[in-house]
């Protein structure tokens, strides 16, 4: 039987944080552990550039994703593991699929509308002042990505969905114009179907300024979990797990027996500095060991140098060969 091929990716802006961690990477590498099952993860530094990143920064935030995912568990040797930028026919299948993406269905897309929002209510007469066009075609890009590697399932948080449902609209126009050659991918939601929440209850992220590092060092990361919002219930009086972002955030780094034995303690009533004090134990436990090897990677770059030249080689032996069929079947013969 043919294996399912899953694949997922993070851009890198900086040391990847708790809710990449628990919405892309981890989710991913679960996948990987599956039998009959290939996992592709990449690096997506071409995504970054919508920021005109320092060029500085840029090779280090590279080095930063890379060395957290092998930290935190990643195996080259059963994992394709590269960098966008190193697989040249995504950008040739880039420009392809732009050709069959109608305007209408990016100007839906949410990060466009997100910055004309924004200028309208900021009073701008240029509704798209701001908006460059590798903004615009984002979902564009990241559809190139799925589809070069054919994958099956891509693991996403539920604010990404939209993404890969432009990715299926968009393979799908192509391969009623060319026949059946791009696979039209799936997307892998968290269970709960939500966005992993920051320290203010909003979805956890940078340019909020509300996330927490990864592998922050333990005193810092306290002090972090320590801000994390909450409401004025005295110790003493029952709370509700539901909304909770401390006790959300549990869940996900704590054993079964340890959510239940929390659930209890919000039942009866807890002190929120003594839930966060528990927060914070569970999270540092199960990020220790991948924060040294961190370390390590980050000190001996040369390491993951070498690791991301053997992870492009591999996906080229797929994306020379797929790019060559999707050129003979549009009559473009190389």
């Amino acid at each position: 039987m043919k294996p399912t091929t899953v694949l997922t990716g993070v851009k890198p802006s900086g040391q990847p944080h708790i809710g990449n961690y628990l919405g892309a990477i981890r989710p991913a590498l679960e996948f990987s552990g599956q039998p009959n099952t290939e996992t592709w993860l990449f690096i997506a530094d071409y995504h970054t550039l919508t920021g005109a990143p320092d060029p500085k920064r840029m090779r280090e935030m590279t080095y930063e994703v890379a060395a957290t995912w092998l930290a935190c568990g990643l195996d080259p040797s059963k994992t394709v593991f590269y960098r966008q930028s190193d697989v040249p026919e995504i950008m040739e299948l880039n420009w392809i699929l732009s050709c069959f993406t109608p305007k209408g269905l990016m100007n839906r897309a949410h990060a466009y509308k997100a910055k004309v929002q924004e200028n309208q209510e900021n009073g701008k007469e240029d509704l798209d002042f701001g908006v460059n066009m590798g903004l615009y075609n984002y979902p564009i890009l990241m559809t190139a990505d799925i589809l070069m590697f054919s994958a099956d399932k891509v693991p996403v948080g539920d604010d990404q969905t939209q993404h890969l449902e432009i990715a299926r609209d968009i393979a799908q126009k192509f391969n009623r114009q060319y026949g059946e050659i791009l696979k039209v991918p799936k997307e892998v939601v968290q269970a709960k179907g939500k966005s992993v929440p920051g320290l203010d209850g909003r979805k956890m992220s940078k340019s909020y300024d509300n996330y927490i590092p990864l592998f922050e060092e333990p005193t810092k990361m306290r002090k972090l979990v320590m801000k994390i919002k909450s409401d004025s219930l005295p110790p003493e009086a029952p709370k509700s797990t539901e909304g909770s972002i401390i006790f959300e955030l549990y869940e996900c780094f704590a054993s079964p027996a340890q959510v239940e034995d929390m659930r209890a303690r919000y039942a009866k009533g807890i002190a929120w500095g003594t839930a966060k004090e528990e927060l914070f134990n569970v999270m540092d436990a199960a990020l220790a060991q991948n924060r040294e090897k961190y370390k390590s990677l980050m000190a001996d770059k040369s390491q993951i140098d070498e690791l991301l030249k053997k992870g492009a080689q591999r996906a080229r032996e797929k994306s020379v060969p797929f790019i060559k069929q999707i050129r003979t079947a549009m009559g473009i013969d190389a």
